[in-house]
């Protein structure tokens, strides 16, 4: 993981109807993470956002 990615530990992973999860965007601070998941979910499917501490242990 690139020093750029570690600057953004919250993300957004969507669920797969296969079971599998994939994160589809990266932010730095939970409220931009939230605002841009209610988009998401607008457009159906199932998203989450988590923080990612491990990035933080890398960063």
């Amino acid at each position: 993981m690139t020093y750029r990615d570690s600057l953004k530990p919250w993300a957004i992973f969507q669920y797969l109807p296969d079971g599998e999860n994939k994160c589809v965007y990266r932010f730095r601070t939970r409220t931009e993470a939230d605002a841009f998941t209610t988009l998401l979910r607008q457009g159906g499917g199932k998203f989450e956002v988590v923080f990612d501490q491990q990035m933080v242990a890398r960063g």
